[in-house]
């Protein structure tokens, strides 16, 4: 296998003084054996970046590319194939080459002695490591990492009593269970690389610490599946650990107390594990830690004192990353009394209360996050901390103003105070010496930001976040002078002006542009003339008008809602943008018909062109829209029949309600477009019946086809639909969904987020009939159902009961005969009920919930009675029929006039309870014998049973 022919070939590597193709002598040349050996060994490699090109035939094999040999015997000491020739792979089969092997070489010639670095990671080695390799007593450097190497023990490392750098990340050690004992066995071992190595546990009743390595000092053991019994393998292999790596080991449970003796420890990782409690008090021994990342742990202890047991480290500590843990109490004051600390991140935890006053005594802070937490009051003072680069505090409850001191953080690179409370004004003085500023975010603080109009700010800005801000009513012009802009939000921040053109000739790196959600007016140019890397550009919800240009090619995410454009769509059709996934042109005064283009915007996702003037048929080109999965048309004047869209195969809404579209229901739809959570088509000319094609979506949470002609009977294969009968399949991104118009318990209301949770039918006004089915009372996720202006008839199911999860029930304006079943006393969630205008009879059941609705829920149907229609059935006995006296029953076949029951009854039923109960009992008291007889008989029952 090719590593046992390496393991032939590299030999000798004396030292790393040995440079690439350099310090040999001049009249030093390679030994012609290893020359052509080295060939025979290129001759096994796939070379695909030609980084071997150096490797000829007429040249000194010495200077070729990754060799070095022996500046005084021409030896080769090096083949070095390290991660600069990833390129470089096996051909997939074993070598029949050797490159210096027993046959051609004595093994006198190669002295394993000698043999000090072996480097072959990412050379995409294969098969198995050759066991020889624990000959190699001088080895000092093994790395054989992201290689697709197998070994069965690690017998064989334990040989190498020279070696002190030891990396075989990416290797995979599953079914090697010796892994702890033999690297215990190491003793000049420095660093050890096990990175993503699928490691066993370590089982420490089977290792012996005896003969374990002082020495070793780099640990790095990240992305693998450990527990807690690593800590303590850890604190007893070496006493000089000076880094710990174990990211990402999925660790779980209290935090081991276990570093008392790593007294050398300078830097430990334990980012994203399960870690609990608190910072262990043997932290109070770690004096040299200048770096510690615990980042996403469920630590919940008090942070006041994790922190307090890191005071040893207070002079040396330079990274704390503490993000991402439950941690309780208020930011500690002690913070600050690590003098030394360049970063610190205390990002997404529970901490409340206030910021300490002042970060003054941090004079080395560069980087400084506190963002999503739930501090309050006004901001620290900053002042002293020249070296700071990066600070965000956003997601905070911090108001007051923003002092104009913070202009003093002259290295400030970015600054987000967004999503906070600040007030007052912001002016130029803010920002007087921040000439290094990259990013600004004040976005969602009620700020006002009032800048002389000649101001030339002293930094060029990349991007700049102030929405919901006051910054109008004026465009700014200081944005106009930075070149570098990147990205730009201003949504919602009280402009009232038009874009000025010297803006759109702003930076060409332009990726973001956010203005929403202002008064912006005017007309805008044409975009794909001005060479702008446009990738998000929203404009939604402004007052721009005129036609709609071309944009650049690079626009990827297009929004223009609830403007007024106006004029046909066929100057988009200029735009070439192969990546524009998400198209919002709704709520806009667009007319005309729809273009054929939609070819050229194959990658699209979502489609919104709804509210607008457009008219004519749905063009078919709309079918190679494939990865579509919003398309919504609704409130246009569209008309023709639906064209096929059966390749849209990954569409979830599809909504083209309110148009003028006729013919039947396509068929397609149901085994075409499987993923569908929202189908509205209401308001439109289509008959014919339902099809059952349509029992076959099974994601299906809403289903809308009201108020068009359709006819024939609801279908019963209904709940196939499995969204609506059973637990709904899981919806793989909620977010497409968007906003969708729905009638919800008789009002319009448009739902967003919550639409994953509604399952609605509403097939009302249209020219249904027969029979409501059985089957319907299967829907038992229903929150919704609508069949108002059909014309069915019969009687409703008995087990309507069933849906108990209805909050909205409308049955109106039918044909529907016979009771209500008693079981629509289980609708306890029921908020809108409807069953007007029906020919139902009898009693309305009883329950709190039917008898809350208004009476006119039920008027039209001429044989209903009870509450709430009316106060009584007829036959009920009222107060007022004088068979019953004083108002008592209601039911005269409720009275006992039949001479039964009589005062001589009850005056009879006492003297008999009387004369039994005395008969007995006041024997028994009267009569002691009889007594003791009585309780020893149901004594030896006991014992019997005993």
């Amino acid at each position: 296998m090719l590593l046992t022919i390496i393991y032939s070939v590299l030999f000798a590597l004396t030292s790393a003084k040995c440079c690439l193709g350099a310090g040999i002598s001049s009249n030093i040349r390679c030994l012609q054996a290893e020359k052509t050996a080295l060939l025979q060994f290129k001759q096994g490699l796939i070379d695909q970046s030609n980084v071997l090109a150096s490797w000829e035939t007429g040249k000194d094999c010495c200077k070729w590319r990754g060799i070095a040999c022996n500046n005084k015997t021409g030896h080769v000491v090096t083949l070095d194939l390290y991660y600069n020739y990833s390129d470089i792979s096996n051909v997939g089969t074993p070598l029949s080459v050797s490159i210096i092997s027993k046959d051609k070489f004595p093994s006198s010639s190669v002295p394993s002695s000698r043999l000090e670095q072996l480097k072959l990671a990412g050379a995409d080695l294969s098969g198995p490591i050759p066991p020889q390799l624990g000959n190699l007593s001088s080895l000092y450097t093994l790395d054989l990492a992201w290689n697709y190497v197998t070994f069965e023990n690690l017998e064989w490392l334990s040989h190498l009593s020279s070696l002190r750098y030891l990396n075989m990340s990416r290797l995979n050690f599953s079914e090697v269970v010796n892994w702890p004992e033999s690297i215990s066995k190491l003793p000049s071992l420095v660093e050890l690389q096990l990175s993503s190595c699928n490691l066993p546990n370590v089982e420490l009743s089977s290792l012996s610490f005896v003969n374990s390595s002082n020495s070793l000092q780099v640990l790095e053991l990240s992305d693998n599946i450990l527990d807690l019994s690593i800590f303590y393998w850890m604190a007893n292999v070496s006493s000089n650990l000076v880094h710990i790596g174990l990211v990402g080991d999925q660790l779980q449970g209290p935090f081991p107390d276990v570093f008392t003796n790593m007294v050398s420890l300078v830097s430990l990782d334990l980012l994203y594990n399960k870690l609990e409690g608190g910072i262990p008090k043997s932290f109070r021994n770690l004096c040299s830690l200048e770096s510690l990342n615990l980042e996403g742990n469920t630590l919940s202890d008090r942070l006041e004192d994790s922190v307090e047991n890191l005071s040893c480290a207070q002079d040396t500590l330079e990274f704390l990353c503490l993000s991402g843990n439950p941690f309780s109490g208020s930011c500690p004051d002690n913070l600050t009394r690590f003098s030394s600390l360049k970063v610190l991140y205390i990002e997404g935890t529970n901490v409340s209360g206030s910021l300490p006053k002042s970060f003054r005594p941090l004079s080395q802070l560069r980087s400084l996050s506190l963002l999503r937490n739930q501090f309050t009051g006004s901001l620290p003072d900053f002042t002293g901390l020249s070296l700071l680069r990066q600070l965000y505090i956003s997601q905070n409850q911090l108001n007051g103003s923003l002092p104009e001191s913070i202009s003093q953080l002259s290295s400030l690179e970015d600054l987000d105070l967004s999503w906070n409370s600040f007030s007052g004004v912001i002016t130029e003085v803010h920002f007087s010496n921040l000439s290094r500023l990259n990013f600004v975010e004040f976005s969602h603080n009620p700020l006002s930001f009032n800048f002389s109009s000649d101001w030339n700010p002293p930094f060029q800005i990349k991007s700049l976040g102030l929405s919901s801000c006051k910054v109008g009513p004026a465009f700014p012009k200081w944005i106009q002078t930075q070149k570098k802009l990147t990205s730009l939000y201003m949504a919602d921040a009280e402009i009232s002006d038009s874009i000025p053109d010297k803006f759109w000739d702003l930076s060409s790196s332009f990726v973001e542009l956010n203005l929403s959600m202002n008064q912006i007016h005017g007309k805008l140019p044409n975009l794909s003339t001005k060479n702008r890397t446009f990738f998000s550009f929203d404009l939604s919800s402004n007052l721009l008008d005129g036609p709609l240009p071309p944009f650049p090619s690079s626009v990827a995410d297009l929004r223009l809602s609830q403007n007024m454009f106006s004029g046909p769509l066929s100057s988009f059709c200029k735009t070439e943008a192969p990546n524009l996934f998400n198209l919002d042109l709704s709520d806009n005064q667009l007319s005309g018909e729809l273009p054929t283009c939609w070819m050229q915007f194959q990658s699209l996702f979502v489609l919104n062109m709804a509210k607008n003037n457009l008219s004519g048929k749905i063009p078919s080109s709309l079918g190679y829209l494939t990865d579509v999965v919003l398309l919504r048309l609704q409130e246009n004047k569209l008309s023709g029949e639906l064209p096929s869209l059966e390749n849209c195969t990954k569409l979830r809404v599809l909504d083209l309600g309110d148009n003028k579209l006729s013919g039947k229901i396509p068929t397609w739809i149901g085994p075409s477009l499987t993923k569908l959570l929202v189908l509205r088509l209401k308001s439109n000319g289509f008959y014919g019946s339902i099809p059952l094609s349509l029992c076959s979506l099974p994601a299906l949470h809403v289903l809308d086809f009201s108020k068009n002609n359709l006819s024939g009977a609801l279908p019963h294969c209904l709940p196939n639909i499995t969204a609506l009968s059973s637990m709904s399949p899981k919806v793989e991104d909620d977010s497409v969904v968007g906003f969708v118009q729905l009638v919800w318990k008789g009002i319009l209301i448009e739902f967003g987020e919550n639409l994953k949770l509604l399952r609605s039918i509403d097939i009302s006004s249209n020219n249904l009939s027969g029979d409501i089915p059985e089957s319907v009372t299967s829907l038992l996720k229903l929150i919704s159902l609508n069949l108002s202006s059909n014309n069915f008839t019969g009687v409703l199911p008995n087990n309507f009961g069933q849906l108990e999860m209805l909050e909205s029930l409308d049955l109106s304006q039918n044909q529907i005969s016979g009771s209500i079943p008693p079981s629509f006393s289980s609708l306890h969630f029921l908020g809108v009920l409807d069953l007007s205008y029906n020919n139902l009879s009898g009693r309305i059941p009883v329950s709190t919930q039917l008898q809350s609705f208004d009476a006119s829920q039920f008027t039209g149907n001429l044989g209903l009675c009870g509450q709430p229609l009316t106060p009584e059935c007829p036959g009920d006995v009222t107060t007022e029929d004088p068979a019953v006296p004083n108002g008592s029953g209601s039911d005269k076949t409720k009275q006992d006039d039949d001479g039964l029951i009589s005062l001589g009854f009850y005056v009879g039923l006492a003297l008999g309870f009387i004369i039994g109960f005395w008969s007995v009992c006041g024997t028994l008291v009267l009569k002691t014998s009889w007594r003791y007889a009585y309780f020893r008989f149901f004594d030896d029952i006991k014992a019997r049973i005993m």
